[in-house]
């Protein structure tokens, strides 16, 4: 019979079989955000931004979007939260969440968009996440300040 000398198995961790949860968020990734919310001016909570070139989504031609997320409610939060639950997305940490901060941008953005044949439409989760990375990360990032600085 063949045996097998347990020092040549690979070791498990002690905590592999661990149920703890880890961290929804990482400490250093909220200080430094806590930190830019701290540091932004109080006018945080009007924003344009300006597209290097031109977007184009489903027909509608834009080189800017204006956000105002004072406008927010704590209806518009619980409404994208109910919206996350239904996609079996649960909300841990509202300001770190991408999904999340996302629908925070869609409904604070005060622009309309209107298609080549004139027909109009406001600004959905759906055309944010369409955005170039880069821009998109910059309207999130300024939808994560807001919300941080509306808690300090």
């Amino acid at each position: 019979p063949m045996s097998i000398d347990i020092k040549d198995m690979p070791q498990i961790p002690s905590d592999a079989f661990s149920t703890a949860e880890p961290p929804a968020v990482n400490d250093a990734e909220y200080a430094t955000a806590e930190q830019a919310a701290k540091d932004a001016p109080d006018s945080v909570s009007v924003y344009t931004h300006k597209f290097k070139k031109p977007v184009t989504f489903e027909g509608c031609t834009f080189d800017e979007l204006t956000f105002d997320f004072g406008r927010l409610t704590g209806n518009d939060s619980l409404a994208i939260e109910d919206e996350m639950e239904a996609m079996n997305k649960p909300v841990i940490v509202p300001t770190f969440s991408g999904q999340y901060l996302t629908r925070v941008a869609a409904r604070a953005c005060t622009t309309m968009l209107t298609s080549s044949d004139g027909k109009q439409r406001r600004v959905g989760a759906d055309v944010i996440m369409a955005l170039p990375i880069s821009d998109y990360s910059r309207i999130r990032g300024r939808a994560r300040t807001f919300l941080l600085k509306s808690e300090l």
